[in-house]
Formats: structure tokens, C-alpha cells, sequence
């Protein structure tokens, strides 16, 4: 039987989870939603979902991977014999699998707009020509397929080679990179005339904007930027060794994802409002209105490359853990199986997103529920798999592990007492499935029903 493979160091396990947290949750989709969701209002709603359900969610998941030692759909197995529940780690593998075949989308518009941008085809376009060049980029077929094909390249080159030699070593040179590039770019940024107004708009809450819909995407985000309910923590604990201390480590990574999701705000918003864009511009928010704003900077270009670069580094990092669920799955630990399982999974993750990227071309008539394959893929995992994954965790967490398992675990490494358990417990097992149970009822609107 193959040896369960481990993280190398702490540090690089806090990257590596952390990379799959910051990505394109945080710069693409966090900007954007929280544009369109009320600006400060979504973002201290995003902060409180993430503090008061994220954290205890995250540590739990932890305690259930390093406990498991295995794979996602083994794990339940052997914490829950002879009952339904690994059907919650394979609705992981397929959260997993489905998260990726929209993201490499993403992914692939990032490499087509940076090669643009090395060529020079980016250069001295007015705002509405950077509108419409998004536009023919992302509905011509060959070229946003090959975008999406070299993405998913990339992420199995590096997850082929393993835990330790793949993700954490390339993690390791992808995440301090991000940083810097990052804080160079906010700090531009916050240099333009009228960049407070956008800091205003990102910070100060404006709760007559909130609707029950933003909230339900300010959870969705809250799940979707920390990596939550697909159980792709829990396979990233599963290479831990007891010595980890897990209530830390899950706090180290809420707030570095927190602190990313400020930094992409605090780097697109001040740019908006200093050239007078609407932050409401939706999924082109990123692609469409930043090389308009970074064109009016002084070296702009050179800024726009940088933030392709990272945008490109946060999203490989957050690709590599979806795609490591499933392979773990097959694979199970043999450095055999592990290259061909990852070579598969990559070729069907890409078949499964042509329809996705092809949504904003040839495809773009083609809707379900007047969503586009696209939008409809994204909404389904964002806002409806993932919540009721965590809802699914949080209770797999309550019933089928004893509390004093559950503090005997998260004890190992860590110098928690009871009163930090018991508020994380309850935290867990109350506070996080009403909270999703009752944003569930809101969007259906059946709270109202219930209330009258």
C-alpha cells in the first residue's frame, strides 16, 4: 500500500492552500460581484460569511482530511462506514471538476490578453476599443479554445509531478511573486486623482444597495474564494502531518484571502472612479475596463503585464487543487497512477468546458434558465454546490464525528483549550447551516412564506 505523500514544510502547505483560496475568486470574481452586489456593503457581508461560517468551516475540514489521511470520496468511507456519505466526497470531485472547466476559461482569456499585451496589440486603444477587442477575443473559438487548452496544460504539468515536487515547489515561487506585484499595483493605483472615491465605494456600506441575491453571492464568494464545500480542503489537509496546528493555519489562510480580496478591490476600484467607469460592468469588469484604466497611468502597460502575470499566477494556484481532488481520487497515493489519472482528468475537464467557452460566441444563444452555459456553470458551483457542500460538511462534521474526537484532533500541533473548541463547535455545527439553510430559503423566497 502506498505511503499517504506530505506537504514538505507548514509554510509550504499555508501557500499552496492559500493559492487555492486566492484566485480567480478573489481578483476576477470578487471585483466584479461585489461592483454589482453594493460595494461596501457586499464586502462587510463577504466579511462576516467568512469569519463567522468560512473559518470554523475551513478548520473543520481540516480536522476531517488530516483524521482521513486519504482521499476525499476514501475519507467519508472510513469516517462514516457503511453509509451514503462518501457520496459527499464525490460531489466534491464533481464541484471540483466543474469549477475548473469554467475557470480554465477564465484562465485562458488571462493568457490570450498577456500575449496581446507582450506584442503590443494592447497599446493606445480608447476605452470602448478595449471593450470591443474583449469582446472579439472571447467569442472567437480557436483562440479562446487554445486559451483554455494551454491553461489546463500548464496545471497538469505541475500536478503530475506531485504534492511536494508540483504544487507546494511551485507554489512557493507563485505566491510571494503575487504579493509584490500586487502591492506595486494598489499602490499606483491609489496614487490617481479621485482613487478615494473608489476606496469609499469599496469600504463605506451602503446597506439600501444589499439584495437577498448579493447576499446569497456574498456567501457563494465567501465558499468559492477560501475553496469551501468541495472538500478540496480536506484532501489538501490529508497530506498533513499531526504537527500542523490547524485552527492557525485555517486562520493564516482566511485572512491572506481576505487581504487579497481588499487588494484586488483597493487595485481596480480607485482606477474605475478616477476615470469615471461604472463598477457594475460585470465579468469583463477585469479584462475590459482595466486596460482602459491602466492606459491612462503613466507606464501603464507595464502595469497591465504585471497584473496579467499575477492574475495568471493566482489563477494556476487555485487550478491546481481542483484538479488534485480528483486525481487523488484514482490515483490513491501511486506515483504510477498519478501522471496518466492527471493527463485524463485534464483532457475531460477540457471537453467538459467547451460548451462554457464557447458561451460568448458560437454558443451564445444556447441558454438554460436564460443563463448561458457559461453563467449558468459558475452560478450552479458558486452559489449553489458549494453552499450546499458546506452545508452537507458541517453536518457529515456534527453526526458522524464525537466531540472529544473532534478536540483530541484539532489539539495535535495546536494549544486550543475548551472554550475556543466549544465556540468553533457550535460555531459548526449551528450557526453555519442555519446561516445556509436560511440564505437558501431567502433566494427561493419561501423565507417570506415561512414568516407570514
Amino acid at each position: 500500500m502506498s505511503q499517504q505523500e506530505q506537504w514538505k514544510s507548514k509554510l509550504g502547505f499555508i501557500l499552496a492552500t492559500s493559492g487555492s483560496a486566492i484566485g480567480l475568486g478573489a481578483i476576477w470574481k470578487f471585483p466584479y460581484v461585489a461592483g454589482t452586489g453594493g460595494g461596501g456593503a457586499f464586502f462587510l457581508i463577504f466579511l462576516l460569511f467568512a469569519f463567522l461560517l468560512g473559518y470554523p468551516l475551513l478548520v473543520g475540514e481540516f480536522i476531517v482530511g488530516r483524521k482521513g489521511q486519504s482521499d476525499a470520496i476514501s475519507i467519508y468511507r472510513k469516517l462514516a462506514p457503511n453509509s451514503k456519505w462518501h457520496l459527499l466526497g464525490r460531489m466534491g470531485v464533481l464541484i471540483g471538476i466543474l469549477v475548473l472547466s469554467f475557470y480554465s476559461v477564465v484562465g485562458g482569456w488571462i493568457i490570450l490578453y498577456l500575449f496581446k499585451a507582450l506584442t503590443g496589440g494592447l497599446n493606445g486603444l480608447s476605452q470602448e476599443q478595449y471593450g470591443a477587442l474583449f469582446g472579439e477575443i472571447i467569442s472567437n473559438p480557436f483562440s479562446t479554445l487554445l486559451g483554455q487548452f494551454i491553461f489546463i496544460l500548464i496545471t497538469v504539468l505541475i500536478v503530475a509531478q506531485g504534492v511536494q515536487k508540483g504544487i507546494e515547489k511551485v507554489s512557493k515561487i507563485m505566491m510571494p511573486i503575487l504579493f509584490i506585484l500586487f502591492i506595486v499595483i494598489v499602490i499606483r493605483s491609489l496614487s490617481l486623482d479621485g482613487a478615494m472615491e473608489g476606496v469609499k465605494f469599496l469600504l463605506v456600506p451602503d446597506f439600501t444597495k444589499l439584495t437577498s441575491e448579493s447576499i446569497l453571492f456574498a456567501l457563494g464568494q465567501a465558499f468559492f474564494t477560501i475553496t469551501l464545500g468541495a472538500s478540496v480542503m480536506v484532501t489538501y489537509a490529508s497530506y498533513l502531518p499531526k504537527t500542523q496546528n490547524l485552527p492557525r493555519s485555517a486562520f493564516s489562510i482566511i485572512m491572506l484571502n481576505l487581504f487579497i480580496a481588499l487588494l484586488a478591490g483597493l487595485a481596480i476600484f480607485p482606477g474605475v472612479f478616477s476615470f469615471g467607469i461604472e463598477p457594475n460592468a460585470g465579468p469583463p469588469l477585469v479584462f475590459a475596463v482595466l486596460p482602459a484604466v491602466f492606459s491612462q497611468m503613466s507606464f501603464g502597460i507595464f502595469f497591465f503585464i504585471a497584473f496579467l502575470i499575477l492574475f495568471l499566477f493566482a489563477a494556476l494556484t487555485s487550478a491546481f487543487s481542483m484538479i488534485e481532488i480528483a486525481v487523488s481520487t484514482t490515483a490513491k497515493n501511486d506515483p504510477s497512477k498519478r501522471k496518466k489519472h492527471t493527463w485524463l482528468f485534464g483532457m475531460l475537464i477540457f471537453v467538459i468546458g467547451i460548451p462554457s467557452c464557447l458561451s460568448y460566441g458560437i454558443m451564445a444563444e444556447v441558454k438554460l434558465f436564460d443563463k448561458t452555459m457559461f453563467d449558468l456553470v459558475d452560478y450552479a458551483v458558486s452559489n449553489v454546490m458549494m453552499p450546499l457542500g458546506a452545508l452537507l460538511i458541517s453536518i457529515f462534521i456534527s453526526l458522524k464525528i464525537s466531540k472529544e474526537e473532534l478536540f483530541e484532533e484539532m489539539k495535535q500541533g495546536s494549544k486550543v483549550g475548551r472554550l475556543f473548541f466549544n465556540v468553533w463547535y457550535y460555531l459548526l455545527r449551528y450557526l453555519t447551516p442555519i446561516a445556509i439553510i436560511i440564505v437558501f430559503l431567502d433566494v427561493l423566497g419561501l423565507l417570506d412564506l415561512i414568516t407570514k
